[in-house]
């Protein structure tokens, strides 16, 4: 390699210009106006038996709500056969109080009302990955996140006009204290970013930690009666729900807080090995913890959430990308729908250790899929690697990249006056080329979508720009983004009520490591 190669690596140079240049050409929107048709694999028949197989299942051989005797009486007082912890459902009655209270759309109402997202619907929100315990970049590797990752990634989210929403556990800060990391986690989504955020699930306490914190920024009758959180409800499957999550979707659903109740399923481990038995189990399991919010608070905002993968059948390892997980992924949003609740799954899912080549694939088969299947809120959007133990910096501005050009799929084909282009027609006549077109001068600045990271140049100009690749060109992006990123306005009274709450609850009991 030449020196004059090494600068332009070790540099932002031309090549970070014109990135930063190409980005700015993507309109930042609040969410997605989905306009293409859903993409639907199974007829109403299909759709009818795995709905009264999911019945089955609840009916014979139910869901465990363990450790949780508040839970099991209020089932009980439903109508539910509660014997011990496991819980049994009159056939359709988990339908019935969905269809009765459940919302079909809800606003989440984000620190600047123009960011505030609908959910549900024919509107798609996106969203960055979430849990990793470690980080990853060219520079430094593989490693332990901490607490300055987790703002970056925030601001990364914050300057993405693609993503729509700030996340919620973007990565584990593993430098502080587990039981008290929430609030520097929660503060991050609210001082860094103006887009709506997710709380704190780890504990029935952090999960009233995020209302509170919540309810400084906007007021407490505010959040009673309105929805400024949305926080993730996994199942432990198989069939059971445990006091963790029980305990925090308790804690939102009271507060008017919409919870995303999702089955986290590899199948073959923890489902049945085919596509009809794994969609059995997550209508099934979401659908109970769907009603339970129900009994908490009548109208308490829900999603139909699904994590699903594959597990190796030689070797047990998690897989991502097949088209198994696609078929579930396709037949659970239309459940949903059936059902009339928001969908939540997708993602830029991936078992790839770096961000190569099978990481985009497997990446752009699922969020591919999402799209299609009508997916409403799409956690993991962005930054997933090694099957969500890591969260790597230049596979998010590369999932980033992908998320703007979704939202072009999404908004479907122009059918105005201009995009019909008839008038470009008459201009140029047969045999000329529409290059100098007044059309095509007029549209130059919003004809197709323009990656800040693909590269299209000649040979020769690519090895002048420095030969590299794709995650070495996002590698200069996303510091770009850093080096740049101005924090968006917060008042001042409201950043220090937030920061002398974090104090005073901090104080009040020791750090713990669970």
């Amino acid at each position: 390699m030449s020196d004059q190669q090494a600068r332009r690596r070790a540099g932002g140079g031309r090549s970070g210009k014109r990135a930063s240049r190409q980005a700015s050409q993507v309109k930042a929107l609040p969410f997605i106006e989905r306009r293409i048709p859903y993409y639907e694999i199974l007829d109403p028949a299909g759709l009818e038996l795995i709905e009264h197989n999911a019945d089955t299942v609840l009916e014979e051989i139910g869901i465990d709500f363990r450790d949780d005797p508040e839970a099991l009486t209020l089932l009980k007082q439903a109508g539910a056969d509660v014997q011990g912890e496991r819980v049994r459902f009159p056939r359709g009655m988990c339908r019935e109080i969905i269809r009765k209270h459940a919302p079909a759309e809800f606003v989440q109402h984000a620190r600047n009302p123009e960011r505030s997202v609908t959910i549900g619907g024919r509107r798609t929100v996106l969203v960055p990955a979430y849990g990793s315990p470690f980080v990853r970049d060219l520079d430094r590797g593989r490693r332990y996140a901490t607490i300055e990752d987790f703002r970056n990634f925030v601001k990364l989210a914050y300057l993405s006009p693609g993503i729509h929403h700030s996340g919620g556990t973007v990565c584990e800060p593993v430098d502080l204290p587990v039981n008290k990391r929430h609030f520097d986690m929660v503060y991050s989504h609210i001082r860094y970013s103006d887009k709506p955020f997710m709380g704190s699930v780890t504990h029935a306490s952090r999960a009233q930690d995020t209302v509170d914190m919540a309810k400084l920024v906007f007021g407490d009758a505010f959040v009673d009666n309105n929805t400024v959180c949305t926080s993730l409800i996994n199942a432990n499957s198989p069939l059971t729900y445990d006091e963790t999550m029980l305990g925090a979707l308790k804690v939102y659903a009271r507060h008017q807080q919409a919870t995303v109740i999702s089955p986290f399923i590899l199948a073959g481990a923890m489902s049945p090995v085919t596509v009809a038995g794994t969609c059995t189990q997550i209508l099934a399991e979401a659908m109970a913890g769907m009603a339970f919010a129900q009994l908490v608070r009548p109208g308490a905002p829900v999603v139909f959430g699904t994590f699903a993968s594959a597990v190796s059948m030689q070797s047990g390892a998690p897989t991502f990308g097949g088209p198994e997980p696609s078929m579930v992924l396709y037949v659970c949003a239309a459940l949903a729908r059936r059902l009339g609740v928001p969908f939540r799954s997708g993602g830029g899912l991936c078992a790839s250790k770096v961000a190569d080549a099978q990481a985009a694939y497997e990446a752009a088969n699922t969020l591919q899929t999402a799209a299609l299947a009508g997916v409403n809120f799409m956690l993991h959007t962005a930054g997933w690697l090694e099957g969500g133990l890591v969260m790597s910096y230049e596979k998010f501005v590369m999932d980033a990249d992908q998320a703007n050009m979704l939202g072009i799929l999404l908004g479907g084909v122009d059918l105005s006056v201009n995009g019909q282009g008839l008038e470009a027609f008459r201009e140029v006549g047969p045999g000329k080329h529409f290059l100098g077109a007044a059309h095509t001068q007029a549209n130059f600045e919003s004809a197709f979508y323009r990656s800040p990271l693909a590269d299209n140049n000649s040979f020769e100009q690519w090895q002048e720009d420095g030969a590299l690749d794709c995650e070495q060109r996002a590698n200069r992006l996303w510091k770009h983004l850093l080096e740049t990123c101005q924090d968006p306005d917060i008042d001042p009274g409201l950043d220090e009520a937030l920061q002398d709450f974090m104090t005073r609850r901090k104080a009040a009991f020791p750090d713990r490591d669970y």
